[in-house]
């Protein structure tokens, strides 16, 4: 088979789909299942970057198909605990801990015109997201296999644009 034959064969077989499955599927459908954290960067409004979770972050978010969801974040340099027991940490590994992990949960909404999320907190590590207003992500990325979303202001004042890709199952 000529090169350009097979790289016509290549593009029939993978890049259409995708492309039919991005035209006819819903956000909301698209985004049902676990992703795996792949990266965060945060950018200050001087423009300053950073990443907040290291450059190999852990965690996961699931969406279900009835608008819940639920998300762990974490820097792999979480801190064992000395004591093995998380009620007896040291305020250093307390402090720790919170620096470098980050969880929450509740429910969902997808307007699709916009490709924007609502996220309603209703329970965190970080209580203080509890009672704001919905939390809005702006979707950047949804194919069958990568999801990425911008977070346009967070608490602390900056943006941050996250990536994750489709859990694979185990």
């Amino acid at each position: 088979m000529r090169r350009r034959d097979l790289a016509g064969l290549l593009f029939v077989t993978f890049l259409v789909p995708l492309t039919a499955w991005a035209q006819t599927s819903s956000v909301k459908d698209g985004i049902v299942g676990a992703w795996q954290f792949v990266s965060v960067v945060s950018q200050r409004d001087d423009g300053t970057r950073g990443e907040p979770f290291g450059t190999s972050p852990k965690g996961i978010m699931i969406f279900t198909p009835d608008g819940r969801f639920s998300l762990f974040q974490s820097s792999a340099n979480v801190p064992r605990l000395a004591a093995n027991d998380r009620a007896r940490a040291t305020p250093d590994e307390a402090m720790a801990v919170v620096r470098e992990s980050i969880a929450y949960y509740g429910a969902y909404t997808v307007n699709e015109a916009a490709r924007e999320l609502s996220l309603t907190i209703e329970g965190s590590t970080y209580m203080n997201l509890l009672g704001s207003t919905p939390q809005r992500r702006i979707i950047t990325t949804l194919t069958p296999t990568e999801l990425a979303f911008s977070n346009p202001r967070t608490p602390s004042g900056v943006t941050l644009h996250t990536v994750w890709r489709r859990a694979s199952p185990q």
